[in-house]
């Protein structure tokens, strides 16, 4: 099948931002009285912040603050740190320019708020490379529901399976084979990792994808 467009994951692929949400959930989430578990914290994993956000609502309901209000305050803390820190991907810039000047179409198809994906497109100086750019909050869920890879292959005027996805989870390579697309898992050079619904492994972005591309 000809391959037309490649879709990335943001967080754990563009981005080593995992640290990021941890301690901005915990720290935000503490404040409210909640009380965090490794335990129960491994459920939230994969969720949007929303999700997150309502999750421990759930657990340890607060007072004077909705949701919303609290679930903005991560995601504002998590943008903090994008800003400060020192979290591209090595090799990612020019692999995404690569991939564009071989004139496939880029996307981005992620599970964080859009305010948080324009802050590391810019923090990358990427955002040009970028034809498509979707979140899974206008979605009614998630990955691994398939949502944000089906509206991204639309946006994108590319049929689901002349995409490609790379991600880093189990959870978003569900998401992207539900959408009928091929997958890549990235394991940010963890020969270790291995996914079943992987079609391709890549170890890190100074290889190249000249297997798949």
């Amino acid at each position: 099948m000809t391959l037309k467009a490649i879709i990335f994951d943001m967080d754990g692929v563009l981005v080593d931002s995992e640290g990021f949400w941890v301690k901005a959930e915990m720290d935000v989430f503490s404040s409210y009285g909640v009380q965090i578990t490794d335990e129960l914290a491994a459920q939230t994993k994969y969720m949007t912040t929303q999700e997150v956000t309502e999750f421990w609502y759930e657990k340890f309901p607060w007072e004077n603050l909705n949701v919303s209000s609290v679930e903005q305050e991560v995601v504002s803390r998590v943008i903090d740190m994008i800003h400060s820190e020192d979290c591209a991907m090595d090799g990612i810039k020019e692999f995404i320019k690569t991939v564009k000047e071989k004139e496939y179409k880029v996307g981005l198809a992620t599970n964080a708020p859009l305010r948080v994906a324009d802050a590391v497109l810019e923090k990358l100086q990427i955002r040009d490379y970028f034809d498509a750019i979707h979140s899974s909050e206008f979605e009614i869920e998630g990955k691994p529901h398939p949502a944000v890879y089906l509206t991204s292959a639309k946006k994108l005027g590319v049929e689901p399976e002349h995409c490609i996805a790379i991600e880093d989870s189990y959870s978003g390579l569900k998401a992207a084979k539900e959408a009928g697309m091929r997958t890549v898992v990235f394991t940010n050079d963890n020969a270790t990792l291995d996914f079943d619904l992987a079609d391709f492994k890549i170890l890190n972005f100074k290889e190249t994808l000249l297997s798949v591309l």
